[in-house]
């Protein structure tokens, strides 16, 4: 019977990536896996899927040239020429390893080096292994990974290290502690800040939320009063932002902004005590009245009284990035995020703005999670190289951030999985079981949010992209969607 050309493990859109990176015919790309299947391989032995790729990239090795099809690729791990990497260990037997020869290419581009894929393949059989219980085989297949050096100086290089970090967490969490508490630290809420403060994504976002906010109130033209409950401000530019646009749209009356926040702990009153301050300094200037509150209750106590609701005023609630870190039904009988979302309904707003990051990262089989969390986090860190100078202390801090967020989606499991993000579609479905509808973004939304984008450094390079796509604002780095805003009421 004649061996199929491909190995049976790798997948259609690992052939695809392949073809593209080798630059070589399809046929005789086949033609060299056959040759390899039939007179290389011992039939007791199989060569997995890496090992397999390794080979048969090895025959194209003295042409480097002719592995990047002509254009630039991403530099994966630096592995040496004396270096095995194997993408997945026989049990009762010793593999087969095979040596890469060193690929290097340029830094920038659209596509990746062969031994990236070869290691990122590689990682996806571990999060297999780990899933089926074999953890003998991921601990392998990591020990292996670890002996091959990483400089960490490319966005995928970086990848490659917080998904291996992360991994060898999930199976050795004793060796190597998981990022929970530190997810809770000043160090990482500044991280997270400075991912909003220079991400032109979540930048948008959260101003497409500001627009849809002031929609509300246009709709409401009998009174001047806008107020915002937010349950957790995590980028105070969204209200230097707001209170500009205020500014601009008050007529002869003098508008009133009050905001109301909550706080979880006393150094986070002291925060926003001093975040209050900061805004009423800039609402002087900007001419509109500003109200901040600090509220420190449970959910079971807030109601429209103890947050300070009036009739005559517009309300908003804004949950930007809030969702995803609290608990469902798949971690506690308690239901944190169901009983929040019960409790903005009770409070009857005129909207609700939701901005959350577009990844199935939450009760996804685990090796689903690992590559959605390779897609996603990769293109973001990719799309540093664009926004971010690679010397700054800024980006540094951003992508220890990620870093930590990373390894609490792949490591952690229960209580102490914070990282709980969800595609849009899933969270349509969770807001409608709270009896919320989606509210169109307005007419001036779609406006406002180019303009923003034609604001920005990188309003002409079309690798930032905004769409509107099924009632949500959509936000990405080329063909993937990282962040996205609706309006609900």
């Amino acid at each position: 019977m004649e061996r199929s050309a491909w190995p049976k493990s790798l997948s259609s859109s690992r052939k695809r990536e392949i073809q593209e990176l080798c630059g070589q015919n399809p046929k005789k790309l086949r033609d060299a896996f056959d040759a390899h299947s039939q007179t290389g391989d011992d039939p007791r032995q199989p060569l997995f899927a890496g090992d397999r790729i390794v080979r048969v990239l090895g025959s194209f090795s003295s042409n480097t040239q002719s592995l990047s099809s002509g254009a630039e690729s991403y530099e994966g791990f630096q592995v040496p020429s004396n270096a095995f990497v194997s993408s997945e260990i026989s049990e009762g037997s010793e593999s087969i390893r095979s040596p890469v020869e060193s690929v290097k290419t340029p830094v920038r581009g659209l596509q990746r080096s062969p031994v990236s894929i070869l290691c990122e393949q590689s990682l996806l059989e571990t999060a297999t292994a780990i899933h089926e219980g074999r953890v003998d085989v991921a601990s392998e297949i990591l020990r292996r990974l670890s002996a091959v050096p990483n400089p960490m100086r490319t966005s995928k290089q970086k990848l490659m290290g917080y998904m291996l970090s992360a991994l060898k967490s999930r199976v050795s969490p004793v060796d190597y502690p998981p990022p929970v508490a530190e997810l809770f630290t000043e160090e990482h809420v500044l991280s997270v800040r400075s991912l909003y403060d220079l991400s032109p994504c979540f930048k948008l976002a959260f101003m497409a939320a500001n627009n849809a906010i002031l929609e509300a109130t246009s709709e409401q033209p009998s009174t001047n009063k806008l107020h915002v409950i937010d349950f957790d401000i995590g980028w105070e530019g969204q209200y230097d932002n707001l209170l500009v646009a205020l500014s601009m749209l008050q007529a002869r009356n003098q508008s009133t902004l009050k905001i109301t926040t909550l706080a979880d702990s006393i150094n986070d009153v002291e925060r926003l005590r001093m975040l209050g301050d900061r805004l009423s300094l800039l609402a002087a200037d900007t001419r509109v009245r500003l109200v901040f509150n600090i509220v420190s209750q449970k959910l079971s106590e807030l109601s429209r009284d103890s947050l300070g609701c009036e009739p005559d005023e517009v309300l908003a609630v804004n949950l930007a990035f809030k969702l995803y870190r609290m608990p469902d039904e798949s971690v506690s009988a308690e239901n944190t995020r169901d009983e929040l979302l019960r409790c903005v309904k009770a409070l009857a707003p005129q909207v609700v703005t939701l901005v959350e990051q577009e990844m199935d990262g939450n009760t996804a089989p685990f090796p689903m999670r690992v590559e959605e969390a390779l897609a996603y986090y990769g293109a973001l860190l990719e799309s540093f190289e664009y926004t971010m100078p690679w010397e700054s202390s800024e980006r540094a801090r951003t992508e220890e951030g990620l870093s930590r967020k990373l390894g609490n989606s792949v490591a952690c499991e229960g209580r102490d999985r914070v990282e709980r993000c969800k595609v849009f579609g899933k969270w349509r479905a969770r807001m409608g079981m709270a009896g919320f509808e989606l509210k169109p973004l307005g007419r001036h939304v779609p406006d406002s949010v180019m303009a923003s984008l034609h604001c920005l450094a990188w309003n002409s390079d079309p690798i930032f992209n905004v769409k509107e796509e099924n009632g949500g604002f959509c936000f990405g780095w080329r063909s993937r969607t990282l962040i996205i805003a609706s309006a609900w009421c």
